[in-house]
């Protein structure tokens, strides 16, 4: 066999072995259920210094639980290559609807079965290997090695990276370079890396009117009828034509619920959900602006009135092509052969919250295909493979 071949295998097997590690914890959201130990244990033996931190209330559930966060660090000097993930799975669903059990992680038919399989233990798995291969080789490499590990990415997001991040902040302790390990590929690994994301920002509309029965519209005012023509100029709305990395920004409504449950009465209030993706051609200012005039026009003569409420989960991020993505499409070419293709498409990722501190940041991990699905799983042949490119990546940046 050729030493390549060799080298693969051993890669694949050392990941493989991490990821059914981790995969055997139901690190159901918030809950990390051990996996961060597991993880520092073994960065601590490759010269890491381990630190975790804790926020939220250990004695509130839901979005205020309390989250493990896991900072681990190998040098102290510039640049900063950070690799971040996150332990936390999402809910099983019935558990009978799977394969096999969700939480027994299964090899079959050339795959690894689990709930967390794709997304995104086997990439924290790949990239903990990377990283002791390369200390192991390179054990004076140039500037440093990072970690952010989280247990609430699949949840609310708010004692997690976004906590970790006002701290090193505040600390003044900066990344370079971050690449997030969530499952990025579509058809083949490496075919896609997500150099930026949309920005997320959500809103809950009320219409207020007044109570009636439905046989005298005079003396009632119906609040979904005041609402009818807004919501159709909203969801017609041009709000920007994109550019050469982000599609047009687009409006969803997901919720609109109204009405008592009765035939005959006209209900007091109407409640919409909305939400932006929106792209760096628009900001946030301008996206409530041109909501708000909509509304305001429409709204001038009602008897009815109306209130937003809105929720920024993430600004629109970008890195371009440079340092990191050089570096991300080198490694993958040279294990793959594979032409990569950049991408800003899809949903949110704790990237939001690491981009604005100024690091470069890009998404690369195994395909997405099955991630929040019964019988979620991954490629076994991709875990070595993608070991090997993360190996890769921080040889193209470190060995310099």
């Amino acid at each position: 066999m050729s030493d390549a071949h060799n080298q693969n295998m051993t890669h694949q097997q050392q990941t493989l072995d991490l990821s059914i590690a981790l995969l055997e914890r139901p690190s159901v959201t918030p809950d990390d259920d051990g996996c961060q130990d597991i993880l520092s244990s073994r960065l601590a033996q490759a010269g890491f210094d381990c630190e975790f931190m804790y926020f939220g209330n250990k004695e509130q559930s839901d979005e205020y639980a309390e989250v493990k966060n896991l900072w681990a660090r190998r040098g102290t000097a510039d640049p900063v290559i950070c690799f971040a993930g996150h332990t936390d799975v999402v809910p099983t669903g019935d558990e009978k609807n799977w394969t096999y059990p969700p939480f027994t992680p299964t090899i079959k038919d050339g795959y690894l079965w689990a709930r967390g399989a794709a997304d995104m233990k086997t990439g924290i798995a790949a990239f903990t290997i990377a990283a002791e291969r390369f200390v192991a080789s390179h054990p004076e490499h140039n500037g440093s090695i990072a970690f952010l590990i989280t247990s609430d990415e699949e949840g609310p997001s708010i004692n997690g990276t976004v906590k970790v991040i006002e701290t090193l902040e505040a600390r003044q302790e900066k990344i370079t370079y971050c690449l997030v390990g969530e499952p990025s590929s579509t058809d083949t690994l490496g075919d896609i890396i997500k150099n930026g994301r949309r920005g997320s920002l959500g809103a809950v509309l009320t219409v207020i009117g007044k109570q009636g029965h439905v046989a005298y519209p005079h003396l009632a005012c119906n609040p979904i009828h005041a609402a009818m023509a807004a919501l159709s100029e909203l969801t017609s709305a041009t709000w920007d034509n994109g550019n050469d990395y982000f599609p047009p920004t687009t409006l969803q409504v997901s919720n609109i619920n109204g009405g008592t449950g009765a035939t005959n009465v006209i209900p007091e209030t109407l409640e919409v959900v909305f939400n932006f993706r929106f792209s760096t051609e628009t900001s946030e200012e301008e996206l409530k602006a041109k909501t708000h005039a909509i509304f305001d026009k429409h709204f001038a003569d009602s008897k009815a009135s109306y209130d937003i409420q809105w929720k920024l989960s993430g600004q629109p991020f970008l890195t371009p092509e440079g340092k990191l993505v050089s570096a991300c499409q080198n490694a993958i070419k040279s294990v793959t052969g594979t032409d990569t293709t950049l991408s800003t498409s899809g949903g949110t990722s704790d990237g939001r919250f690491i981009a604005p501190t100024g690091a470069q940041v890009v998404e690369l991990g195994v395909r997405n295909a099955t991630i929040h699905q019964v019988d979620e799983k991954v490629e076994v042949d991709d875990l070595g493979k993608l070991a090997q490119i993360y190996e890769g990546v921080l040889e193209n940046l470190l060995l310099e």
